[in-house]
């Protein structure tokens, strides 16, 4: 039986790749691609868009009555989110939330509308990703407590509007929780003085079409441990918001993440 889905942003990047993508997977059908009323190609077929063979679903501003859905899957902007969320409460839709950027209020707003539907939010949609949470908690747990310093390097492309990226924020809060790190310092710069043991350094780079990496450095005196992922493709990040909607579909009211979807 097939999964109906709708996808909030499909005229961006990665809503395209959700069409796209969507439209190889026998287990799945568009059925509403929602973008802005405003944008110069709403209206037009949701496949042509995405560059793959007119699936049928015109680009609108929001989902039509008349579609039948079993999980919505945001991947736009905060305020695209916060749109799409009032809609899900409103008619009981599950919702995956790919979108990044979300301050707290916009948290504390997603968190309330999980009383009433299905919602999955997750700072990335990567599986591998998603792994790594599991083994930097594994890692830090492990290392707390013996003199193991923290670093976070995330690479994006030119275009991220955030910074540092939500994945790398949740890798610090995991290291936080785990290793009772006092603070996070953003980049350095001056002379700091040596570096105190209850920090963590995130660092962003903004450069190119880099899809997505992080490195989490684990380093004593003598000896240093790495985690790194690497996505060469938006596909990857793509192909779990669709997984993550297959799960959510049908699933009671509550908040769900990857780890979920990935049993972990």
């Amino acid at each position: 039986m097939k999964t109906h889905i709708a996808i909030n942003g499909a005229c961006g990047r990665m809503g395209q790749r959700l069409v796209a993508l969507a439209a190889e997977d026998a287990a799945l059908q568009v059925v509403a691609a929602l973008d802005s009323p405003k944008h110069p190609r709403a209206g037009h077929d949701a496949g042509e868009v995405a560059g793959v063979p007119k699936n049928g679903v015109p680009i609108t501003g929001e989902i039509p009555l008349s579609a039948r859905i079993d999980c919505v899957i945001d991947f736009s902007i905060p305020a695209g989110t916060m749109a799409i969320l009032k809609t899900c409460v409103d008619r009981k839709l599950p919702l995956v939330i790919a979108t990044t950027g979300l301050e707290k209020e916009h948290r504390d707003q997603i968190a309330e509308a999980a009383h009433e539907t299905a919602i999955l939010l997750s700072p990335s949609m990567s599986l591998v990703v998603n792994v790594l949470f599991k083994l930097t908690k594994l890692t830090a747990e492990a290392l707390a407590g013996k003199g193991f310093d923290v670093e976070i390097v995330e690479r994006h492309h030119r275009f991220k509007k955030d910074s540092p990226s939500g994945t790398a924020v949740q890798f610090a809060k995991i290291v936080q929780d785990a290793m009772k790190q006092s603070e996070i310092v953003h980049g350095r710069e001056g002379i700091v003085g040596e570096r105190p043991s209850g920090e963590i350094g995130v660092h962003a780079v903004r450069a190119g079409d880099n899809v997505g990496e992080h490195t989490i450095i684990f380093s004593a005196l003598g000896e240093t441990m790495e985690l790194v992922h690497k996505g060469y493709s938006r596909d990857s990040y793509a192909r779990g918001a669709l997984l993550a909607a297959k799960f959510l579909a049908g699933k009671p009211a509550g908040m769900y993440t990857m780890a979920d979807v990935l049993g972990l």
